[in-house]
């Protein structure tokens, strides 16, 4: 279903919240991608040369030379939006962060992107623009010859690794409980590394499932990982058995997931 964006501008501005020197402002989220439901929130970015401020924003804090982000929430017609403002050098430098030479020093580890970022990066890949179109089409073209997938996927693998590590040690003490927390957390971050191969990269628990459909990897099949992401196959009277059995699944994705 197609939706109507011709009047965000509009209410934008009419609230002050179009900067003059503004390049592009797009939408992102799950209205976009059609997963919405009727309490979704409208996500806009707004993106401009010079900085934008106001007493009623808060600041999203990010590790870049030119400060923080703005975000505004305001209600339009009874619906939530998110509004927030990064500056083009802003965005500049969180490019600079996942090219390929960033990510062979980096030994792969991402650990230079936080949060903010991240959730930047990734909804460049589903955005849809307002105004600005060039300007999108441009940066939307830069992330896909960017190493951010590669950096993504080689983040969920290391958190695996340690998490299977963590639930090795705890099933050789029987400590059954942690171990099936560990090895529950060591398969939602194999997945997170298997649906990034294929090319989903929108992070959060909330929409792994949806991700995983969408992705339809051959490794496994969605009644295998929803089974898994359930415990559905978990008996409290053996829960080792189902530890081993996750733990054999995020190695299999782990030798046939590459970056």
């Amino acid at each position: 279903m197609s939706t109507d964006r011709s009047h965000y501008l509009e209410r934008l501005r009419s609230r002050g919240l179009v900067p003059e020197t503004h390049l592009c402002i797009f939408e992102a989220g799950s209205l976009v991608r059609g997963w919405g439901n009727p309490s979704s929130d409208i996500d806009l970015y707004v993106v401009s040369k010079d900085g934008w401020s106001s007493p009623e924003a808060r600041d999203l804090k990010v590790p870049l030379s030119k400060g923080n982000v703005p975000s505004v929430e305001l209600f339009v017609d009874g619906q939530r939006w998110d509004v927030k403002f990064w500056t083009d050098q802003q965005i500049d430098e969180v490019f600079t962060k996942v090219t390929w030479d960033a990510f062979e020093q980096a030994a792969g580890d991402g650990n230079d992107l936080n949060y903010v970022e991240r959730w930047l990066l990734h909804r460049f890949g589903f955005a849809v623009a307002v105004s600005g179109e060039d300007w999108l089409a441009a940066r939307r073209a830069e992330l896909k010859d960017s190493a951010f997938h590669a950096f993504l996927i080689s983040l969920a693998l290391n958190l695996a690794d340690s998490r299977i590590e963590d639930a090795v040690g705890m099933l050789q003490v029987e400590d059954h409980d942690s171990a099936v927390l560990a090895a529950r957390a060591a398969f939602d971050y194999s997945v997170d590394a298997l649906i990034a191969f294929h090319g989903e990269h929108t992070q959060g628990e909330k929409w792994r499932a949806r991700r995983f459909r969408a992705a339809d990897p051959a490794l496994l099949s969605f009644e295998e990982y929803w089974d898994l992401q359930t415990m559905r196959g978990l008996d409290l009277e053996n829960p080792a058995a189902w530890v081993r059995e996750v733990l054999g699944v995020c190695r299999h994705i782990a030798m046939e997931v590459s970056v």
